[in-house]
Order: structure tokens, then sequence, then C-alpha cells
């Protein structure tokens, strides 16, 4: 006896999405992505065959969007090129795999280990209630667990880095495990490594600040004077006033360089001048100095006298308004 199931039309059939596509994936994708994956979807349903040209056309996408599109859903797994054509892969076996894949690099007993952790269990579940509305997607434990591996945060810096990201809108697992990683080669472990951290960076962007209304720079600053800054700050160890001592020396100068500061604070540095009245004692004792061989040579009263000649350096103090 051979049963047949009564065709339906368009009108009463559906295409179902699995709710894990909303989790793991609605967020990272963008618009007009996700318009292809969906009709992409919907056609495999019926084992449609149909042109990337004609897809334009349907969606009302240009070409290189389609490419793009067709290129980034391969890269994430859903959906796989043949010869043929495409599959249209089952998100939750990508899932499982996912799930379950990562657990074979660790040891049985780091399983066991964080198992038993019940300190890392609460922050797991403070995450999960407090950024996914306790509906977090199973591979988002498996992340959690290897980033917990990885970097060796206490659990408290875990749960500001959910909640960093959170913040600026992006708990996407690109985006935090950048942020895990910054914050791993700034040697974070602790909640108060963490809070150094943050006061350091509310430091140079003090300094960015001020360094550029001093400057008159209304536009943001380069990589590379960035560079400058955290060098003078961090490795230099100077304050905002020392650093401006330096800035007054380029008010004789046109267009002033962040090499020219640099290089009157380096020359300040390997001279073992480290606070402000060191530096300022410093420029007095220059200035006095020169002043010295200007009356000598007054003095001399030398017609033919020949200019001493000073290194690059003392070039860098020629400047008629020395502190």
């Amino acid at each position: 006896m051979k049963l047949e199931q009564s065709s339906t039309s368009m009108l009463f059939s559906e295409t179902t999405i699995p709710d894990i596509f909303f989790t793991e994936y609605l967020a990272e994708a963008k618009g007009d992505y996700l318009k292809v994956y969906l009709y992409i979807l919907f056609l495999s349903k019926y084992n449609k065959e149909i042109k990337l040209n004609d897809l334009t056309k349907k969606l009302s996408l240009p070409l290189n969007i389609i490419h793009n599109a067709i290129n980034y859903w391969e890269e994430t797994g859903i959906i796989t090129k043949k010869n043929t054509g495409y599959i249209v892969n089952s998100i939750q076996e990508i899932e499982l795999h996912k799930l379950y894949k990562p657990k074979v690099s660790l040891t049985p007993k780091d399983i066991a280990k964080s198992a038993e952790s019940q300190y890392r269990a609460k922050i797991v579940d403070s995450i999960n209630t407090t950024f996914f509305q306790g509906i977090m997607s199973p591979g988002w434990y498996t992340d959690i667990e290897l980033w917990f591996k990885k970097y060796s945060f206490d659990g408290d810096v875990m749960r500001a880095l959910f909640q960093y990201c959170f913040d600026r809108s992006a708990l996407h697992r690109n985006y935090i495990s950048v942020v895990a990683e910054a914050w791993s080669k700034n040697n974070i472990k602790t909640y108060n490594d963490l809070e150094m951290y943050f006061q350091k960076q509310e430091k140079f962007t003090i300094f960015k600040k001020a360094i550029s209304k001093k400057l008159g720079i209304n536009r943001p600053l380069t990589q590379y004077e960035e560079a400058y800054i955290e060098k003078w700050i961090i490795d230099f160890g100077y304050s905002l006033p020392i650093i401006e001592i330096a800035l007054k020396k380029t008010t004789s100068k046109a267009n002033p360089t962040f090499d020219y500061i640099d290089k009157l604070l380096t020359d300040w540095h390997e001279k073992g001048l480290k606070t402000q009245n060191d530096i300022e004692k410093y420029l007095l004792e220059f200035k006095q100095k020169k002043q010295n061989i200007k009356e000598l040579e007054k003095k001399a009263k030398y017609n033919n006298y020949e200019q001493r000649k000073y290194n690059n350096l003392d070039s860098l103090y020629a400047n008629k308004q020395d502190a």
C-alpha cells in the first residue's frame, strides 16, 4: 500500500530556521548577507537551481554583494560549494561539531577541574543571565572555558570582558576574542590588573587630548603619533607638565612634529632627567651656558671669530622662548 501526502501550496508551506541561527549567526552577519541566506534556504527546500545573476534580480542586490554573501556563508560553513552548485548545511550539526570538537583538545583532568570549579560555574551562569537572558547557546560555554584556559583570566575579568563588549554593542565572538587577546598582551590576569590597565588607558586618553590641543591638532592622532605618546608616558614615565615643557619648545616651529618633540624628551631621558625640576634646572643651566659663551665672545671682540660648532642636539634648544 502506497501512502502519499497531499501537496501543500506555497501559501501554507513554511521555511524553518533553527533558534541557534539567531544566537550564533544573526548579530554578526550583514543585512544583505542575511537576505541572500534566507532566500537560498527557501530555494533549497524545493531543490531549485538558480544562477547568481538571477539572485541579483530576485533580491535587488548588486552581483558583487551576492558574491560576498556567498563567500561569507561558505566561510561560516553554513553552505558548501560543489561542482554542481551549493549544499545548505544543517546549522544544528555545525554547532554540535563545534561543541564537541574543542573538548578533544582538553584533557580529562582539565574537564574535571572545570566541572568542579563552582566559582567559574557561577561566573558563566552570571554571564548567561546578564547578557543572554538565560538562553546562551552551547557554543559559548566551550568558548568561555577555552578562554579561561588560554588567557588565565580570573572570573571577574571574564565577566568584565563580556560587560566591556556588551557596553559597546559588540557581543560577538570575533570582537570578544580581539579584546581578550589585547588584555592578555597587557598581562591582565586579575581584576586588579584590569583596573590598572583601565587607569593607564584613561591617562593615555587625557594625554592625547591635551597634547593635540596644545599643538592645535583637530584630527585623530595617527598610530605612529600615539606610539610616541605611549613611549613618553610608559617608557620614560614622564608626566604631562614635563611633556608640556617640550611642547613649548615648538612655538618657534612653523610645523612642529612629534619627531622633534620626541628628540627633546629622549635627550632628557638619556641624561637621566626624571622630574620637572630636573628638566627646568637643566634648561636654565643650558641657557646660562649659552649666555656665558655669548658674553665671552663679545668681550673678546674677535672680528673673525669662527662660531663654535655645536652638535645637532644643541639645535633643539635654539628657541628664543626658552623655558
